[in-house]
């Protein structure tokens, strides 16, 4: 069946324009942004201060140090034929505040945040675990997590696919 798309005919097959379901779906993807305040170090009680200082810098600082971090959470869908929303935002917004923003914010990564409790406090790690926290709730407010990105400095951040390489 030929059909006059664009001011040029297609060849479509029959049910295509019958079907709604058959039509392709676009996928999109939107990004909430949050920040947070927060110390930590990197020190591993097993290694001596040398060893420490060495791998980790002044990382290692034995009285802290802080970040002013940016969160950046990424999910990706095909808009709701009703609101041209992936997700709503505003319950993106809450789930970030409530499940992440809440427990981390002016705190110490290492000594008051239950989620990171006998692990390396690094940027790395923290990205990782805020990906279990919210992964589940973003999926049953109708969204598809695909990427943390945790800003530690004006140089550095971390991202992360939820184990699945993006490229």
């Amino acid at each position: 069946m030929l059909y006059l798309t664009n001011n040029s005919y297609q060849l479509v097959p029959f049910f295509l324009p019958l079907y709604p379901i058959f039509q392709r779906l676009e996928t999109v993807y939107i990004t909430r942004r949050e920040h947070f305040n927060a110390a930590h170090k990197l020190w591993r009680e097993e290694w001596s201060d040398e060893k420490n200082e060495e791998v980790f810098g002044k990382c290692s600082n034995k009285n802290w140090h802080g970040h002013n971090f940016e969160l950046f959470v990424t999910v990706k869908g095909e808009p709701n034929p009703e609101t041209g929303f992936v997700i709503n935002l505003k319950d993106l917004s809450v789930i970030i505040k409530e499940l992440v923003i809440e427990q981390l914010d002016h705190k110490n990564l290492n000594l008051d945040v239950p989620f990171l409790k006998g692990m390396l406090a690094s940027t790395e790690n923290l990205a990782i675990e805020i990906w279990k926290i919210i992964d589940a709730p973003i999926r049953e407010a109708g969204g598809q997590l695909c990427k943390i990105k945790l800003v530690e400095t004006e140089n550095n951040y971390v991202e992360y696919f939820g184990g699945k390489e993006p490229f």
